[in-house]
Protein backbone atom coordinates (compact mmCIF):
# COMPACT_ATOMS: atom_id res chain seq x y z
CA UNK A 1 0.00 0.00 0.00
CA UNK A 2 1.60 3.06 -1.02
CA UNK A 3 1.90 6.93 1.14
CA UNK A 4 -0.28 9.09 0.30
CA UNK A 5 0.94 12.64 -0.45
CA UNK A 6 -1.34 15.76 0.34
CA UNK A 7 -0.38 19.01 0.72
CA UNK A 8 -1.00 20.77 3.29
CA UNK A 9 -3.77 23.81 3.29
CA UNK A 10 -5.15 26.11 5.64
CA UNK A 11 -3.11 26.58 8.52
CA UNK A 12 -1.20 23.41 7.92
CA UNK A 13 2.04 23.27 7.74
CA UNK A 14 4.37 20.51 6.09
CA UNK A 15 5.33 17.59 8.51
CA UNK A 16 8.17 15.27 8.82
CA UNK A 17 7.74 12.17 6.58
CA UNK A 18 7.15 8.70 8.24
CA UNK A 19 6.72 5.01 7.18
CA UNK A 20 5.50 3.03 10.43
CA UNK A 21 3.57 4.33 13.49
CA UNK A 22 6.78 3.94 15.02
CA UNK A 23 9.05 6.25 12.97
CA UNK A 24 5.75 8.62 13.95
CA UNK A 25 7.06 8.57 17.63
CA UNK A 26 10.61 8.62 16.74
CA UNK A 27 10.60 11.71 14.53
CA UNK A 28 8.68 13.04 17.69
CA UNK A 29 11.41 12.33 19.63
CA UNK A 30 14.11 13.48 17.94
CA UNK A 31 12.01 16.96 17.22
CA UNK A 32 11.28 17.83 20.55
CA UNK A 33 12.50 15.30 23.05
CA UNK A 34 11.86 17.54 26.28
CA UNK A 35 8.63 18.88 25.13
CA UNK A 36 5.69 17.81 27.13
CA UNK A 37 4.01 14.95 25.35
CA UNK A 38 0.75 14.48 27.28
CA UNK A 39 -0.60 15.94 30.59
CA UNK A 40 -3.08 13.94 32.38
CA UNK A 41 -4.48 13.99 36.54
CA UNK A 42 -0.52 11.69 36.75
CA UNK A 43 1.18 14.40 35.68
CA UNK A 44 3.72 15.16 32.26
CA UNK A 45 5.16 13.02 30.26
CA UNK A 46 7.64 14.57 27.87
CA UNK A 47 8.48 12.98 24.17
CA UNK A 48 11.29 11.10 25.86
CA UNK A 49 9.62 9.79 28.55
CA UNK A 50 7.20 8.12 27.09
CA UNK A 51 9.78 6.70 24.39
CA UNK A 52 12.35 5.96 27.14
CA UNK A 53 9.29 3.96 29.24
CA UNK A 54 7.65 2.50 26.39
CA UNK A 55 11.32 0.80 25.57
CA UNK A 56 11.30 -0.80 28.59
CA UNK A 57 7.45 -1.95 28.70
CA UNK A 58 8.13 -3.12 24.98
CA UNK A 59 11.10 -5.34 26.41
CA UNK A 60 9.27 -6.68 29.42
CA UNK A 61 6.21 -7.50 26.79
CA UNK A 62 8.74 -9.54 24.35
CA UNK A 63 9.82 -11.47 27.56
CA UNK A 64 6.47 -12.82 28.20
CA UNK A 65 6.00 -14.04 24.53
CA UNK A 66 4.22 -11.07 22.81
CA UNK A 67 5.95 -10.97 19.82
CA UNK A 68 3.23 -11.12 17.14
CA UNK A 69 0.70 -11.97 19.18
CA UNK A 70 -2.30 -9.76 20.95
CA UNK A 71 -1.78 -8.04 23.42
CA UNK A 72 -5.21 -5.96 24.85
CA UNK A 73 -5.18 -2.65 26.80
CA UNK A 74 -7.89 -2.22 28.96
CA UNK A 75 -6.47 1.30 29.74
CA UNK A 76 -8.46 4.61 30.16
CA UNK A 77 -7.26 7.76 27.93
CA UNK A 78 -4.04 9.13 29.11
CA UNK A 79 -0.56 8.80 29.87
CA UNK A 80 -0.62 5.09 30.66
CA UNK A 81 -2.65 4.45 27.06
CA UNK A 82 0.11 6.08 25.22
CA UNK A 83 3.24 4.06 26.90
CA UNK A 84 0.98 0.82 26.39
CA UNK A 85 0.44 1.27 22.57
CA UNK A 86 3.63 2.25 22.01
CA UNK A 87 5.40 -0.15 23.97
CA UNK A 88 3.41 -3.13 22.71
CA UNK A 89 3.91 -1.48 19.10
CA UNK A 90 7.80 -1.74 19.76
CA UNK A 91 7.48 -5.25 21.10
CA UNK A 92 6.69 -6.21 17.82
CA UNK A 93 2.57 -7.11 19.36
CA UNK A 94 -0.29 -6.31 17.78
CA UNK A 95 -2.40 -3.57 19.78
CA UNK A 96 -5.81 -3.90 20.67
CA UNK A 97 -7.44 -0.81 23.03
CA UNK A 98 -10.98 -2.10 24.36
CA UNK A 99 -12.86 0.49 26.45
CA UNK A 100 -12.31 0.13 29.53
CA UNK A 101 -15.79 0.66 30.89
CA UNK A 102 -17.44 -2.30 28.78
CA UNK A 103 -18.52 -4.68 31.32
CA UNK A 104 -16.47 -7.60 31.91
CA UNK A 105 -18.95 -10.30 29.78
CA UNK A 106 -18.02 -7.80 26.65
CA UNK A 107 -14.38 -7.68 27.58
CA UNK A 108 -14.03 -11.27 27.85
CA UNK A 109 -15.73 -11.43 24.07
CA UNK A 110 -13.02 -9.13 22.93
CA UNK A 111 -10.00 -11.21 24.43
CA UNK A 112 -10.82 -13.86 22.59
CA UNK A 113 -11.53 -12.35 19.62
CA UNK A 114 -8.12 -10.58 19.90
CA UNK A 115 -6.25 -13.96 20.98
CA UNK A 116 -4.53 -11.62 23.81
CA UNK A 117 -1.49 -12.80 25.27
CA UNK A 118 -1.18 -10.07 27.61
CA UNK A 119 -3.87 -8.20 28.79
CA UNK A 120 -2.84 -4.63 30.38
CA UNK A 121 -5.14 -3.36 32.81
CA UNK A 122 -4.99 -0.54 35.64
CA UNK A 123 -4.35 -1.53 39.29
CA UNK A 124 -6.54 -2.46 41.23
CA UNK A 125 -7.54 -5.60 38.46
CA UNK A 126 -11.33 -5.93 38.55
CA UNK A 127 -12.00 -9.62 39.97
CA UNK A 128 -14.46 -10.08 37.25
CA UNK A 129 -11.45 -9.32 34.36
CA UNK A 130 -9.23 -11.45 36.07
CA UNK A 131 -11.65 -14.71 36.07
CA UNK A 132 -12.49 -13.52 32.24
CA UNK A 133 -8.53 -13.83 31.65
CA UNK A 134 -8.71 -16.96 33.33
CA UNK A 135 -11.03 -18.11 31.63
CA UNK A 136 -8.47 -17.80 28.08
CA UNK A 137 -6.15 -20.30 26.94
CA UNK A 138 -2.38 -18.64 27.26
CA UNK A 139 -3.61 -15.37 28.40
CA UNK A 140 -1.48 -13.13 31.10
CA UNK A 141 -3.01 -10.17 33.27
CA UNK A 142 -1.00 -7.44 33.82
CA UNK A 143 -1.66 -4.65 35.94
CA UNK A 144 -0.52 -1.94 34.70
CA UNK A 145 2.66 -0.23 36.98
CA UNK A 146 4.50 3.16 35.64
CA UNK A 147 6.89 3.46 38.67
CA UNK A 148 7.86 -0.24 37.80
CA UNK A 149 8.83 1.21 34.26
CA UNK A 150 9.88 4.47 35.57
CA UNK A 151 12.39 2.13 37.87
CA UNK A 152 12.92 -0.85 35.24
CA UNK A 153 17.84 -0.68 34.59
CA UNK A 154 17.90 0.99 31.25
CA UNK A 155 17.61 -1.59 28.28
CA UNK A 156 19.78 -1.07 25.66
CA UNK A 157 17.76 -4.10 23.19
CA UNK A 158 17.98 -3.62 20.04
CA UNK A 159 13.59 -3.85 19.36
CA UNK A 160 12.68 -5.04 15.98
CA UNK A 161 11.23 -2.32 13.20
CA UNK A 162 8.03 -3.72 12.09
CA UNK A 163 7.03 -3.90 8.23
CA UNK A 164 4.31 -1.80 6.51
CA UNK A 165 1.61 -4.35 5.85
CA UNK A 166 2.64 -5.88 9.72
CA UNK A 167 -0.74 -4.52 12.02
CA UNK A 168 -0.58 -1.60 13.33
CA UNK A 169 -3.62 -1.71 15.62
CA UNK A 170 -6.70 -3.89 16.19
CA UNK A 171 -9.92 -2.05 16.66
CA UNK A 172 -13.68 -3.32 17.60
CA UNK A 173 -16.29 -2.22 15.38
CA UNK A 174 -19.01 -0.22 17.44
CA UNK A 175 -21.53 -2.37 19.72
CA UNK A 176 -24.72 -0.04 18.51
CA UNK A 177 -25.64 -3.19 16.34
CA UNK A 178 -24.78 -6.18 17.44
CA UNK A 179 -21.83 -8.67 17.71
CA UNK A 180 -18.23 -7.04 18.03
CA UNK A 181 -15.84 -8.09 14.99
CA UNK A 182 -11.66 -7.29 14.94
CA UNK A 183 -10.60 -4.91 12.45
CA UNK A 184 -6.65 -5.42 11.61
CA UNK A 185 -5.17 -2.08 10.13
CA UNK A 186 -1.81 -1.82 9.08
CA UNK A 187 0.87 0.24 9.45
CA UNK A 188 0.75 1.59 6.24
CA UNK A 189 -3.38 2.02 6.47
CA UNK A 190 -3.19 3.81 9.65
CA UNK A 191 0.19 5.71 8.03
CA UNK A 192 -1.95 6.87 5.29
CA UNK A 193 -5.11 7.66 7.83
CA UNK A 194 -3.10 10.00 9.85
CA UNK A 195 -1.74 12.19 6.30
CA UNK A 196 -5.55 12.15 5.22
CA UNK A 197 -6.98 13.67 8.78
CA UNK A 198 -3.85 16.18 8.84
CA UNK A 199 -4.66 16.85 4.81
CA UNK A 200 -8.79 18.04 5.93
CA UNK A 201 -7.94 19.12 9.76
CA UNK A 202 -4.92 20.95 8.72
CA UNK A 203 -2.41 21.38 12.17
CA UNK A 204 0.72 22.98 12.24
CA UNK A 205 4.32 21.27 12.59
CA UNK A 206 4.44 22.06 16.44
CA UNK A 207 2.74 24.06 18.82
CA UNK A 208 -0.74 22.58 18.68
CA UNK A 209 -2.39 21.86 22.06
CA UNK A 210 -4.70 19.14 21.80
CA UNK A 211 -7.82 18.24 23.87
CA UNK A 212 -9.16 14.43 23.38
CA UNK A 213 -12.61 13.19 24.47
CA UNK A 214 -13.22 9.98 22.73
CA UNK A 215 -12.45 6.83 23.64
CA UNK A 216 -8.98 6.34 22.91
CA UNK A 217 -9.83 2.61 21.93
CA UNK A 218 -12.36 4.15 19.14
CA UNK A 219 -10.81 4.60 15.95
CA UNK A 220 -11.72 8.61 16.23
CA UNK A 221 -10.25 9.01 19.46
CA UNK A 222 -7.19 6.79 18.56
CA UNK A 223 -6.45 9.16 16.20
CA UNK A 224 -7.35 12.14 17.77
CA UNK A 225 -5.91 11.63 20.78
CA UNK A 226 -2.60 9.27 20.32
CA UNK A 227 -1.81 9.20 16.19
CA UNK A 228 -2.56 12.55 14.96
CA UNK A 229 -1.39 15.06 17.79
CA UNK A 230 1.94 13.22 17.95
CA UNK A 231 2.38 13.66 14.22
CA UNK A 232 3.01 17.09 14.74
CA UNK A 233 4.82 17.14 18.20
CA UNK A 234 1.64 18.46 20.09
CA UNK A 235 1.46 18.89 23.75
CA UNK A 236 -1.96 16.70 24.38
CA UNK A 237 -4.24 17.61 27.58
CA UNK A 238 -6.67 14.73 28.21
CA UNK A 239 -9.47 15.36 31.44
CA UNK A 240 -10.09 13.24 33.76
CA UNK A 241 -13.65 12.84 32.74
CA UNK A 242 -16.12 14.36 30.66
CA UNK A 243 -17.92 17.32 32.46
CA UNK A 244 -18.88 19.92 30.01
CA UNK A 245 -17.73 22.62 32.66
CA UNK A 246 -14.04 21.25 32.94
CA UNK A 247 -13.77 21.13 29.45
CA UNK A 248 -14.51 24.29 29.03
CA UNK A 249 -12.54 25.50 31.47
CA UNK A 250 -9.55 23.63 29.99
CA UNK A 251 -10.12 25.06 26.95
CA UNK A 252 -9.53 27.90 27.96
CA UNK A 253 -6.56 27.60 31.21
CA UNK A 254 -4.81 25.42 28.32
CA UNK A 255 -4.75 27.59 25.81
CA UNK A 256 -6.15 24.62 23.57
CA UNK A 257 -5.73 24.64 19.72
CA UNK A 258 -7.61 21.24 18.70
CA UNK A 259 -10.30 20.21 19.88
CA UNK A 260 -10.76 16.32 19.39
CA UNK A 261 -14.32 16.24 19.77
CA UNK A 262 -16.98 13.70 18.70
CA UNK A 263 -20.43 12.83 17.94
CA UNK A 264 -23.10 15.96 18.57
CA UNK A 265 -24.20 15.17 21.91
CA UNK A 266 -20.44 16.47 23.24
CA UNK A 267 -20.71 19.51 21.43
CA UNK A 268 -24.68 20.38 22.27
CA UNK A 269 -23.17 19.42 26.05
CA UNK A 270 -20.42 22.03 26.04
CA UNK A 271 -22.51 24.82 24.59
CA UNK A 272 -25.10 24.32 27.83
CA UNK A 273 -21.82 24.72 29.95
CA UNK A 274 -22.60 27.09 32.71
CA UNK A 275 -19.17 28.44 32.19
CA UNK A 276 -19.08 28.57 27.98
CA UNK A 277 -20.18 32.30 27.15
CA UNK A 278 -17.60 33.34 30.23
CA UNK A 279 -14.22 31.59 28.97
CA UNK A 280 -11.51 32.91 26.53
CA UNK A 281 -11.94 30.13 23.62
CA UNK A 282 -9.38 32.68 21.16
CA UNK A 283 -6.96 30.15 20.89
CA UNK A 284 -9.04 27.03 19.93
CA UNK A 285 -8.77 26.74 15.78
CA UNK A 286 -10.19 23.57 14.63
CA UNK A 287 -13.21 21.77 15.67
CA UNK A 288 -13.29 18.52 14.27
CA UNK A 289 -16.83 16.14 14.75
CA UNK A 290 -17.49 12.25 13.97
CA UNK A 291 -18.47 9.13 15.20
CA UNK A 292 -22.13 9.82 13.85
CA UNK A 293 -24.27 12.89 11.67
CA UNK A 294 -24.09 16.22 13.35
CA UNK A 295 -26.93 18.10 12.44
CA UNK A 296 -26.74 21.21 10.90
CA UNK A 297 -28.95 23.30 13.41
CA UNK A 298 -26.23 22.40 15.96
CA UNK A 299 -23.20 23.15 13.45
CA UNK A 300 -24.98 26.94 13.33
CA UNK A 301 -25.13 27.09 17.22
CA UNK A 302 -21.42 26.10 17.64
CA UNK A 303 -20.73 28.88 14.67
CA UNK A 304 -22.74 31.46 15.75
CA UNK A 305 -21.14 30.97 19.81
CA UNK A 306 -17.61 30.39 18.72
CA UNK A 307 -17.24 32.00 15.31
CA UNK A 308 -15.58 28.24 14.35
CA UNK A 309 -17.31 25.71 12.26
CA UNK A 310 -17.45 21.71 13.05
CA UNK A 311 -16.08 20.06 10.55
CA UNK A 312 -17.74 17.03 10.03
CA UNK A 313 -16.35 14.15 8.28
CA UNK A 314 -17.90 10.85 7.43
CA UNK A 315 -16.19 6.94 7.77
CA UNK A 316 -15.89 3.69 9.64
CA UNK A 317 -13.41 2.42 11.67
CA UNK A 318 -13.15 -0.37 8.36
CA UNK A 319 -12.04 2.95 6.95
CA UNK A 320 -9.50 3.94 9.33
CA UNK A 321 -11.96 6.58 9.41
CA UNK A 322 -12.27 9.28 7.14
CA UNK A 323 -13.35 8.63 3.89
CA UNK A 324 -14.94 12.08 3.20
CA UNK A 325 -14.89 15.84 5.02
CA UNK A 326 -16.53 19.08 4.69
CA UNK A 327 -13.29 20.69 5.71
CA UNK A 328 -11.01 20.76 2.99
CA UNK A 329 -13.34 21.28 -0.10
CA UNK A 330 -16.15 23.75 1.35
CA UNK A 331 -19.50 23.33 3.43
CA UNK A 332 -22.86 22.52 2.25
CA UNK A 333 -25.62 22.22 4.51
CA UNK A 334 -26.77 18.64 5.32
CA UNK A 335 -23.43 17.09 3.62
CA UNK A 336 -20.50 15.24 5.22
CA UNK A 337 -18.41 16.89 2.60
CA UNK A 338 -16.58 15.35 -1.25
CA UNK A 339 -14.70 12.83 -0.95
CA UNK A 340 -11.08 13.53 -0.47
CA UNK A 341 -8.85 13.36 -3.36
CA UNK A 342 -6.59 9.87 -2.26
CA UNK A 343 -10.58 8.27 -2.52
CA UNK A 344 -13.37 7.06 -4.51
CA UNK A 345 -16.87 7.38 -3.41
CA UNK A 346 -19.91 5.46 -5.10
CA UNK A 347 -23.51 4.70 -4.49
CA UNK A 348 -25.18 1.67 -5.91
CA UNK A 349 -27.98 -0.02 -5.23
CA UNK A 350 -28.37 -1.47 -1.85
CA UNK A 351 -29.51 -4.85 -3.30
CA UNK A 352 -26.97 -6.45 -4.88
CA UNK A 353 -24.62 -3.25 -4.23
CA UNK A 354 -22.92 -3.85 -7.60
CA UNK A 355 -25.24 -1.21 -9.76
CA UNK A 356 -23.49 2.44 -9.50
CA UNK A 357 -26.60 4.99 -8.99
CA UNK A 358 -26.39 8.66 -10.74
CA UNK A 359 -26.02 11.79 -8.67
CA UNK A 360 -29.22 12.27 -6.02
CA UNK A 361 -30.26 9.00 -6.44
CA UNK A 362 -29.96 7.18 -3.01
CA UNK A 363 -28.28 3.66 -2.26
CA UNK A 364 -25.68 1.85 -0.54
CA UNK A 365 -22.67 3.66 0.00
CA UNK A 366 -19.05 2.11 -0.81
CA UNK A 367 -15.75 3.58 -0.35
CA UNK A 368 -11.89 2.24 -1.64
CA UNK A 369 -9.15 3.82 -0.67
CA UNK A 370 -5.44 3.93 0.53
CA UNK A 371 -6.16 3.21 4.48
CA UNK A 372 -8.88 0.52 4.41
CA UNK A 373 -8.60 -2.68 6.75
CA UNK A 374 -7.01 -5.31 6.22
CA UNK A 375 -9.64 -7.15 7.37
CA UNK A 376 -11.94 -8.85 10.03
CA UNK A 377 -9.62 -11.33 12.39
CA UNK A 378 -10.54 -15.21 11.69
CA UNK A 379 -13.81 -13.63 10.14
CA UNK A 380 -12.72 -14.94 6.48
CA UNK A 381 -16.72 -14.47 5.06
CA UNK A 382 -17.37 -11.78 6.79
CA UNK A 383 -14.43 -9.66 5.76
CA UNK A 384 -15.40 -10.85 1.97
CA UNK A 385 -19.12 -9.40 2.44
CA UNK A 386 -17.76 -5.94 3.46
CA UNK A 387 -14.49 -5.87 1.17
CA UNK A 388 -15.31 -6.38 -2.13
CA UNK A 389 -13.18 -5.78 -5.39
CA UNK A 390 -11.01 -3.35 -3.25
CA UNK A 391 -14.51 -1.78 -1.88
CA UNK A 392 -15.70 -1.28 1.41
CA UNK A 393 -19.32 -1.43 1.30
CA UNK A 394 -20.58 0.56 3.81
CA UNK A 395 -23.81 -0.51 5.04
CA UNK A 396 -24.78 3.47 5.01
CA UNK A 397 -27.74 5.15 2.94
CA UNK A 398 -27.19 8.41 1.17
CA UNK A 399 -26.39 9.78 -1.53
CA UNK A 400 -23.92 12.22 -3.85
CA UNK A 401 -25.21 15.04 -5.69
CA UNK A 402 -24.29 17.03 -8.85
CA UNK A 403 -21.33 18.40 -7.29
CA UNK A 404 -19.86 15.74 -5.75
CA UNK A 405 -20.84 16.31 -2.61
CA UNK A 406 -22.06 13.53 -0.50
CA UNK A 407 -25.02 13.18 1.59
CA UNK A 408 -25.70 10.46 4.46
CA UNK A 409 -29.13 9.30 4.85
CA UNK A 410 -29.04 6.56 7.28
CA UNK A 411 -27.54 2.88 7.87
CA UNK A 412 -29.17 0.31 5.93
CA UNK A 413 -30.17 -1.77 8.74
CA UNK A 414 -31.66 1.00 10.47
CA UNK A 415 -34.44 2.07 7.68
CA UNK A 416 -37.60 1.27 8.58
CA UNK A 417 -40.34 0.23 6.16
CA UNK A 418 -43.75 1.85 6.71
CA UNK A 419 -46.68 1.06 4.77
CA UNK A 420 -44.39 0.09 1.92
CA UNK A 421 -42.69 3.26 2.12
CA UNK A 422 -38.89 3.30 3.23
CA UNK A 423 -38.01 5.87 6.81
CA UNK A 424 -34.56 6.68 7.32
CA UNK A 425 -34.88 8.00 11.30
CA UNK A 426 -31.88 10.33 10.57
CA UNK A 427 -34.15 12.47 8.63
CA UNK A 428 -37.30 12.90 11.00
CA UNK A 429 -34.62 12.80 13.84
CA UNK A 430 -32.96 16.23 12.08
CA UNK A 431 -36.93 17.39 12.01
CA UNK A 432 -37.33 16.99 15.17
CA UNK A 433 -34.23 18.62 16.67
CA UNK A 434 -35.19 21.55 15.24
CA UNK A 435 -37.86 21.91 17.67
CA UNK A 436 -36.32 25.34 20.01
CA UNK A 437 -36.97 22.92 23.08
CA UNK A 438 -35.42 19.41 22.32
CA UNK A 439 -32.17 18.44 23.59
CA UNK A 440 -32.05 14.63 21.74
CA UNK A 441 -33.80 12.32 19.18
CA UNK A 442 -33.61 9.09 18.17
CA UNK A 443 -35.40 6.98 16.58
CA UNK A 444 -36.53 3.32 16.03
CA UNK A 445 -38.72 0.81 14.31
CA UNK A 446 -40.69 -2.14 15.30
CA UNK A 447 -42.95 -4.81 14.17
CA UNK A 448 -46.18 -3.48 13.39
CA UNK A 449 -49.14 -6.14 12.12
CA UNK A 450 -51.08 -3.01 10.20
CA UNK A 451 -48.07 -1.38 8.69
CA UNK A 452 -45.57 -3.75 8.63
CA UNK A 453 -43.37 -1.29 10.83
CA UNK A 454 -43.78 1.80 12.79
CA UNK A 455 -41.55 4.23 14.04
CA UNK A 456 -40.85 5.01 17.55
CA UNK A 457 -39.20 8.16 18.83
CA UNK A 458 -37.76 8.86 22.02
CA UNK A 459 -37.13 12.37 22.65
CA UNK A 460 -35.13 14.16 25.76
CA UNK A 461 -36.77 17.68 25.72
CA UNK A 462 -37.73 20.64 27.96
CA UNK A 463 -40.80 19.28 30.63
CA UNK A 464 -42.91 21.79 29.34
CA UNK A 465 -43.14 20.17 25.81
CA UNK A 466 -46.12 17.50 24.97
CA UNK A 467 -46.45 14.79 23.27
CA UNK A 468 -49.47 16.56 21.22
CA UNK A 469 -47.63 19.18 20.51
CA UNK A 470 -44.50 17.73 19.25
CA UNK A 471 -46.78 15.47 16.85
CA UNK A 472 -48.29 18.30 15.91
CA UNK A 473 -44.59 20.43 14.92
CA UNK A 474 -43.77 17.21 13.27
CA UNK A 475 -46.64 16.53 11.29
CA UNK A 476 -46.35 20.08 10.05
CA UNK A 477 -42.59 19.24 8.52
CA UNK A 478 -42.66 15.79 7.00
CA UNK A 479 -44.70 13.49 4.96
CA UNK A 480 -47.96 11.68 6.97
CA UNK A 481 -46.31 8.18 7.40
CA UNK A 482 -42.79 9.66 8.34
CA UNK A 483 -44.76 10.98 11.49
CA UNK A 484 -43.36 8.66 14.20
CA UNK A 485 -46.76 6.19 15.67
CA UNK A 486 -45.32 7.03 19.04
CA UNK A 487 -43.33 10.03 21.07
CA UNK A 488 -41.62 9.06 24.19
CA UNK A 489 -39.94 11.55 26.31
CA UNK A 490 -37.44 11.24 28.25
CA UNK A 491 -35.09 12.91 30.96
CA UNK A 492 -31.92 11.91 28.46
CA UNK A 493 -31.59 9.23 25.74
CA UNK A 494 -29.11 6.34 26.19
CA UNK A 495 -25.54 6.28 25.19
CA UNK A 496 -23.24 4.00 24.21
CA UNK A 497 -19.21 4.61 25.79
CA UNK A 498 -18.41 5.91 22.18
CA UNK A 499 -20.91 8.88 23.12
CA UNK A 500 -23.48 7.29 20.36
CA UNK A 501 -26.93 6.89 20.39
CA UNK A 502 -27.70 3.42 21.95
CA UNK A 503 -30.15 2.25 19.06
CA UNK A 504 -30.24 -1.87 20.63
CA UNK A 505 -31.39 -0.37 23.77
CA UNK A 506 -33.66 2.07 22.25
CA UNK A 507 -35.24 -0.81 20.24
CA UNK A 508 -35.40 -2.70 23.67
CA UNK A 509 -37.06 0.13 25.14
CA UNK A 510 -39.53 0.13 22.08
CA UNK A 511 -40.60 -3.03 22.82
CA UNK A 512 -41.76 -2.40 26.63
CA UNK A 513 -44.93 -0.81 27.26
CA UNK A 514 -44.47 3.30 27.59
Amino acid sequence: MPAIQLPAHGRGEPHTPFRTLVDLWANAVAAVPGQVAIEDATGVLTYHEVWSLAQALAVDLRRRGCAGRGVAILLPNGADFHLAYLGALRAGAIPAPINPVYPAPQVAALLGIARARVVLAPAPVDPALRDAVAALPDAELVAFDRAALVAAPHSSEELPLPCLDNPGVLLFSGGTTGISKGIVHSHAAMANAVRAMEYIWSTRATGEVWLPVAPMSHIYGFLMGVLNPVYGAGRIVVPPRFQPDLIVDMFGRHRVTVFGGGPAPIYAALLAATNFATTDLSALAVCPSGGAPTPVELIERWRRATGLTIHEGYGMTEMAPIAGSNEWIGLKPGSVGRPLPCNRVEIVDAETGTRVLPPGEAGEIRIAGPYAMTGYLDRPDETARTLRDGWIHTGDIGHLDADGFLFVTDRKKDMVVVKGFNVFPRVVEEVVLTHPLVHQAGMVGVKDDRSGERLVAFVAADPELTEAELRDYVAARVAAYMVPAEFRLMEELPMTPAAKLDRMRLRRLALEPA
